[in-house]
């Protein structure tokens, strides 16, 4: 990417998050590698109140992005890997953006800035788990200079899900 990136905000996610993120993601382009529409209100509320506790308890979580105005743009951060199949006992990296802002580099600058968090917090190391097709969010995996390692078949859809790795034992 050779334009600069975008200013991010990120904090951890409020109550009243739950309902932007709603809003935000009722868009079935934006929750096309989601199951293609945007979950209940509850599920966002529960969602928002587990990411306070992974904040507390770890310091990180899937942090609400903010735009420059203040407005709700998604989530990006980190979070244990909770699904007992795929990368068990690992710290998944992980965004989803209102289509509004597709395109522009806020993904990519708020994932860095996870990085930088997550490897302050000690964590040796990020995967991400990525639907092939889902373009978007593979090239954000290799700007992050993430390597795909292995697949694992996703126990809902019946279809595989790859798993990108990185290291971030290494100095910065």
């Amino acid at each position: 990417m050779n334009r600069p990136l975008p200013a991010v905000r990120l904090r951890v996610p409020t109550h009243e998050d739950a309902v932007a993120w709603h809003r935000v993601f009722d868009d079935p382009e934006v929750m096309e590698f989601y199951g293609g529409r945007s979950a209940a209100l509850s599920v966002y509320e529960e969602l928002t109140a587990r990411q306070r506790r992974h904040d507390a308890e770890h310091g990180f979580c899937l942090w609400t992005m903010l735009d420059e105005a203040g407005e709700v743009m998604g989530f990006t951060g980190a979070q244990p890997w909770r699904p007992d199949w795929g990368p068990v006992g690992e710290t998944e990296i992980g965004w989803r953006l209102g289509r509004a802002y597709w395109g522009r580099g806020y993904v990519t600058a708020a994932a860095l800035e996870t990085l930088r968090r997550v490897r302050a917090a000690g964590v040796p190391g990020v995967v991400a788990m990525v639907r092939p097709g889902n373009e978007r969010s593979i090239a954000v995996t290799r700007r992050l200079g993430m390597e795909a390692a292995e697949k694992y078949e996703h126990p809902a859809l019946g279809e595989p899900a790859v798993c990108y790795r990185l290291d971030l034992s290494h100095a910065e």
